[in-house]
């Protein structure tokens, strides 16, 4: 006969679930770049998609810009399910919250979320910053809660970022995680810290060249330059935060800024006047940039 384990139960741990299988649909919240990329990608990958919004007009943009991106894949389209009613969700598997970069936004489609999914469904934020904690702490599942962070754009980067929150079961993680893998991507894990891994250290580096535009160190052209030929990135951080979105790149310094309480987190005051003048980047047409559809 087996000794008994000595080793504790786990009390946020749900029965044993098969990671390889525990998933076929898999819904997105945010029909927005993120949102649509991450449907895109779930949908090529083999499994059932619910890809929610509220707005039509973001509806129909993502039923458009992802048919266009998946050519002629359309087994991959048929699997995809455009909705503007949330309870189209309830049989979900999995949902995936990739709305705009907003605490209290995020907790109230949680708790909305946690009144109409099935009981055994994981609710997954991607957001970049926020707290995985306060998010489940919305819902009557924290167990079943957890950060699941795409990078931009999600159908092309190779990056999962998962974030536990301090009540994520062991179950979920897995699953997560093999989830992810499943999607073609390499997963690394942070704890529930603001920015966790990536922004924790991207966003100081884009405010940082923001601080060196704004205090004349050197032109826009040749901060970029100097990072993309010395440093060897792809693309120089005031052109990256173009891409990301100034107003998702100012959210998340605020959290930081907020979060962490140091100085050094302290939004430049450049940022904070191209978002208030409505600068935004790339989907707005200027940000330290001008675009003239979608391209300098």
């Amino acid at each position: 006969m087996s000794a008994a384990s000595d080793t504790p139960a786990n009390p946020n741990s749900a029965a044993p679930m098969n990671p390889a299988t525990a998933t076929t649909t898999i819904g997105v919240v945010g029909a927005g770049q993120m949102g649509s990329g991450i449907a895109q990608l779930a949908a090529a990958s083999g499994f059932r998609v619910v890809l929610h919004d509220a707005d039509p007009d973001s509806l129909r943009r993502a039923r458009h810009s992802i048919s266009r991106r998946l050519g002629d894949a359309g087994d991959a389209r048929s699997r995809l399910l455009f909705a503007s009613d949330l309870t189209d969700l309830r049989e979900a598997d999995l949902i995936v919250e990739a709305i705009v970069e907003s605490e209290p936004a995020k907790k109230a489609l949680f708790a909305s979320l946690d009144g109409l999914a099935k009981p055994s469904a994981i609710l997954a934020s991607n957001t970049s910053s926020i707290s995985i904690t306060r998010l489940a702490s919305s819902t009557s599942r924290p167990a079943r809660v957890i950060g699941m962070h795409f990078m931009n754009p999600p159908p092309v980067m190779k990056l999962v970022e998962i974030v536990r929150g301090s009540e994520t079961s062991d179950e979920v993680f897995e699953v997560v995680k093999s989830l992810a893998e499943r999607l073609g991507k390499t997963v690394i894990c942070s704890r529930d810290y603001p920015g966790f891994v990536v922004n924790r250290i991207l966003m100081p580096m884009i405010n940082e060249a923001f601080h060196a535009l704004y205090t004349g160190v050197a032109t826009k052209e040749d901060i970029d330059t100097g990072m993309r030929l010395g440093t060897n990135h792809p693309m120089g951080p005031l052109q990256l935060a173009d891409f990301i979105g100034l107003d998702i790149c100012l959210s998340i310094m605020r959290v930081l800024h907020n979060g962490l309480g140091e100085d050094k987190y302290r939004p430049c005051p450049l940022l904070v006047q191209y978002v208030d003048a409505g600068r935004l980047g790339k989907k707005s047409g200027a940000g330290v940039y001008m675009y003239r559809n979608g391209r300098l």
